[in-house]
């Protein structure tokens, strides 16, 4: 069961991670540890090619496992990315981005997680990702 909810998240979001709204960054599903999140498509983010652009795709995934991060530590919101390793596996044709992420490792220190990342109605992918964050040390007991 997640320790945040999707109205939590989404307040947390407009209020305090303006750059994840202004890409049109939802989350849709939370589990323990386990999230769906989209990416509403605009255009704005069109690369030339006429594809979705790769910081797109990465302001995704890192979105994806701080919320993933976030359903198993509740609203922590000094949890930060320490690496995040992406490939870009094909194009990303125009349409919401769809990112499935699930944390691999949660300890005191690191939680570890992955994405994978697909356009709406495909099932293809289009990116992997890998992603550690960083735990505020206040939260190493609640672990």
């Amino acid at each position: 069961m997640s320790r945040i909810t999707l109205d939590e998240l989404d307040q947390l979001t407009r209020e305090k991670l303006p750059f994840a709204a202004a890409c049109g960054i939802r989350a849709e599903r939370l589990d323990s540890g386990s999230v769906t999140v989209r990416a509403i498509y605009q255009s704005q983010f069109l690369r030339p090619g006429g594809t979705l652009s790769g910081p797109l795709m990465m302001a995704l995934a890192d979105y994806a496992i701080y919320a993933a991060v976030l359903t198993r530590l509740g609203l922590v919101e000094m949890a930060v990315t320490s690496s995040l390793n992406i490939n870009f596996l094909a194009k990303a044709m125009p349409g919401d981005l769809i990112a499935e992420a699930e944390l691999i490792k949660l300890g005191k220190r690191l939680a570890v997680g992955s994405v994978d990342i697909h356009v709406a109605g495909e099932s293809d992918l289009v990116a992997h990702a890998t992603c550690t964050y960083s735990i505020p040390s206040h939260m190493a007991d609640t672990v």
